[in-house]
C-alpha cells in the first residue's frame, strides 16, 4: 500500500515535468542517466547543508559502478543507493521492476500498537470516513485515530465526530504511525481545534546553482474549518512514525496553546517533494524545500519534539503509557 501511494504521488508531482523531455533526451544510456539524477538532486534538494552531505563524494563514489554495459538492475541499484544517501523519506526511484524507498521509521522504535488501545481503551469505537473514535474515562475524553493523512474525511464526517464529543473535557488525536500523505488534509484537521486564522509556519524552496541558494519564505496560515469547532484542550500523540504532513502538522499546533504534544519526537520530513522524469523513463522525486517554525527552527532531521516525551513500554502490552500520559493531561 506505502507503494501505491508513493507511485501516486510521483504521478503528480512529475506529471508537468514529463512534457518537457523531448524525443532526442531519450536515453537507457547508465551513465547519461546517472548523471541526469545526480544534476536534477544537486540543483534542487534542499537538505545538503543541513544533513552536511558531500554530493560530489556521492558521485566520486557510485558513479565509477558504472559502465555503458552495466544492466538496467545494476543501475537501479546504484542510483537507488546513492539517493538512500541522502537519508529522507522523501527520496524515492520507481522503475517498472522495483521501487526504491528510505524508511525512516524502520531505524527507529515503535511506540504504537493498536491491539493495546482496542482491547484495554477502547469499549464502542465508530469508524467515520478514516478516523476511529471512542471515549475514554467515562465519557470525559475523547480519543480519536487518525492513521494516515492520505485517507480522506469529509467535513460532515468530522462535524459528526466533534458533535459527538461537544461535552467532553479535551480530545486525544493520535497520529502515532501517521506517515503523511496529502497536505490538504492538515488544515481540514487542525482548522477544527483553532478559533482565528494563525501564522503556523513557512516554507522555503531551492532556488539557484548554491546548495543554499532558496527562495523568498512562503507563510502558511491555519483557519477555522467546517461548521463545528472543538477549542478545548487538545493532546496530540506522536512517534518517529509520525513523518511528513504528520510532522507539518505537528510543527503548526505550536502555534496554538489549547494544543500539546506528547510522546516521541517525529519522524521530520517536513519539506515538499518534488520530481521528474529520468531520460530512460524512470520516475524519481527528492525533497525541494524546508519547512521552519515561527521561530526558523527546522525539524527535517531530529523531528518536532513533544512538549512531554514519553514511550511505550513493549514489556506490558495492556497499557499505553503515551495514552495513558494524554489522560493524565486532560484529567
Amino acid at each position: 500500500m506505502k507503494y501505491l501511494i508513493i507511485i501516486l504521488s510521483i504521478l503528480v508531482f512529475t506529471s508537468c515535468e514529463k512534457a518537457l523531455f523531448k524525443p532526442d533526451m531519450a536515453s537507457s544510456d547508465p551513465l547519461e542517466n546517472f548523471d541526469y539524477l545526480w544534476n536534477e538532486v544537486d540543483k534542487k534538494y534542499s537538505y545538503f547543508e543541513l544533513k552536511d552531505i558531500n554530493w560530489d563524494e556521492m558521485k566520486n563514489t557510485y558513479r565509477p559502478m558504472l559502465n555503458e554495459n552495466s544492466s538496467e538492475m545494476e543501475l537501479f541499484d546504484v542510483l537507488a543507493s546513492m539517493l538512500n544517501e541522502l537519508k529522507d523519506d522523501h527520496t524515492n526511484l520507481i522503475s517498472p521492476f522495483n521501487v526504491s524507498a528510505y524508511n525512516v521509521a524502520l531505524n527507529n522504535p515503535k511506540n504504537y500498537r493498536a491491539r493495546t488501545i482496542d482491547e484495554f481503551y477502547l469499549t464502542d469505537p465508530w469508524r467515520t470516513g478514516s478516523l476511529k473514535h471512542d471515549f475514554l474515562s467515562n465519557g470525559e475524553i475523547a480519543y480519536i485515530r487518525y492513521g494516515s493523512f492520505s485517507s480522506g474525511f469529509s467535513d460532515a464526517q468530522m462535524d459528526l465526530v466533534l458533535t459527538r464529543y461537544s461535552n467532553t473535557k479535551g480530545i486525544i488525536l493520535d497520529l502515532r504511525e501517521n506517515g503523511g500523505g496529502a497536505i490538504f488534509n492538515i488544515p481540514k484537521l487542525l482548522g477544527r481545534f483553532v478559533e482565528s486564522k494563525t501564522l503556523v509556519g513557512h516554507s522555503i524552496t531551492r532556488d539557484g546553482e548554491n546548495h543554499s541558494d532558496f527562495g523568498e519564505k512562503e507563510d502558511f496560515y491555519i483557519a477555522p474549518h467546517g461548521n463545528v469547532q472543538y477549542l478545548k484542550p487538545v493532546v496530540v500523540l506522536i512517534d518517529k512514525g509520525s513523518y511528513s504532513a504528520t510532522t507539518f502538522f505537528a510543527v503548526a499546533t505550536k502555534a496554538f496553546p489549547n494544543i500539546k504534544l506528547i510522546g516521541d519526537a517525529t519522524g521530520g520530513g517536513g519539506g515538499l517533494p518534488n520530481g521528474g522524469q529520468l531520460p530512460n523513463g524512470w520516475t524519481y522525486r527528492f525533497s525541494v524545500s524546508q519547512l521552519l517554525d515561527l521561530n526558523g527552527n527546522n525539524y527535517a532531521e531530529n523531528g518536532v519534539p513533544a512538549d512531554i516525551e514519553t514511550s511505550f513500554d513493549w514489556t506490558d502490552l495492556e497499557t499505553d503509557e503515551i495514552l495513558e500520559r494524554g489522560i493524565l493531561e486532560l484529567e
